[in-house]
């Protein structure tokens, strides 16, 4: 035999050891990560992905809406907090990230409110965006996850693209973490003018709680349970990496027990609240108090501040009910 079938048969169980642990952590967009750590793959891009808006001393550092018109308390949050203006310009591609991370309706509150979705893409295109991409990796099968949190429907007449994960749809990016090295990204994440970051606030086995850092999960390909073991420091360097133009706090259905995915109605309190601000640190600090939480019980909050990512505590907020 020669040293290339040699070659070739290691190859091939190779690929089958891949492929059977992909079956096992996940399915198809896990094994097509495992790219990731392959030596045929070519070197990290370096990539740069913030696209903040500067601070304005005329606007609160968080905005914060009730109504049980979900897409009114959106619209009034924005104009609060600067309007669209301030964060989309004519000709933008935006990228926004919902957490679509389950395979559950929108009453259980595991994933994004689908009203602020597509109510977020529709201004961004009345501000002039010239394409709009609703994106997520979810950890149930993306498509079905899609469909089920009811996002896909709610963005059938918006105009706005939804980018699903598929082999030729990442791209290998150095994170420039303190542990997150080079990881495959989602490539509309890396694609864009500006990001618009949408996340639910949830209950969280692991960290306690979920909002705007902890979605940035969502933007990775790879085994990210592997991420879990150091999950706090990791739920930084993300933020640290994807600095957002708008942080969008669905506060509207909060899951305050038995998260990330929950199931049962009765974990789910209504709060009829939409947020608005510039600061992960913030979104994530207001949004601790509807799980009974202070912002010091959640280390990644803590991590996150001393990284200089946002403010903890003393930003002004403005709270508004609408009739």
């Amino acid at each position: 035999m020669n040293d290339d079938s040699i070659k070739r048969r290691e190859f091939l169980k190779l690929g089958g050891k891949a492929a059977l642990l992909g079956a096992i952590l996940g399915g198809a967009e896990y094994a097509l990560s495992l790219g990731e750590y392959s030596p045929f793959n070519p070197p990290a891009k370096n990539l740069s992905s913030t696209h903040v808006v500067k601070p304005d001393s005329a606007y609160p550092d968080l905005v914060a809406v009730k109504s049980a018109d979900h897409a009114r308390a959106l619209a009034e949050a924005i104009a609060l907090a600067g309007g669209i203006g301030r964060f989309i310009s004519k000709g933008d591609i935006v990228t926004i990230k919902p957490n679509v991370g389950w395979d559950r309706t929108p009453a259980q509150g595991a994933n994004t409110n689908p009203t602020l979705v597509a109510a977020m893409a529709r201004l961004c295109f009345e501000a002039g965006a010239r394409k709009v991409v609703v994106a997520d990796v979810s950890c149930n099968e993306t498509r079905r996850c899609f469909q089920r949190s009811g996002i896909e429907a709610a963005l059938k007449d918006t105009g706005a693209e939804i980018a699903l994960p598929s082999e030729n749809n990442f791209i290998r990016a150095d994170l420039g973490g303190e542990i997150l090295g080079a990881w495959p990204v989602l490539r509309p994440f890396l694609e864009c003018d500006k990001l618009i970051n949408i996340p639910v606030i949830k209950h969280h086995g692991l960290c306690r709680g979920t909002g705007a850092m902890k979605n940035w999960y969502g933007v990775l390909g790879g085994p990210r349970n592997r991420l879990h073991q150091q999950i706090d420091t990791s739920i930084v360097d993300l933020a640290s990496f994807f600095q957002p133009t708008l942080t969008v706090v669905d506060i509207t259905r909060v899951l305050f027990r038995n998260g990330p995915v929950g199931g049962n109605l009765d974990d789910v309190e209504i709060h009829n609240i939409v947020a608005a601000t510039t600061d992960q640190v913030a979104a994530d600090s207001y949004g601790a108090k509807f799980l009974n939480l202070k912002p010091t019980d959640i280390e990644y909050i803590l991590k996150a501040e001393k990284r200089g990512l946002g403010k903890s505590s003393g930003f002004t907020i403005v709270e508004k009910e609408l009739a």
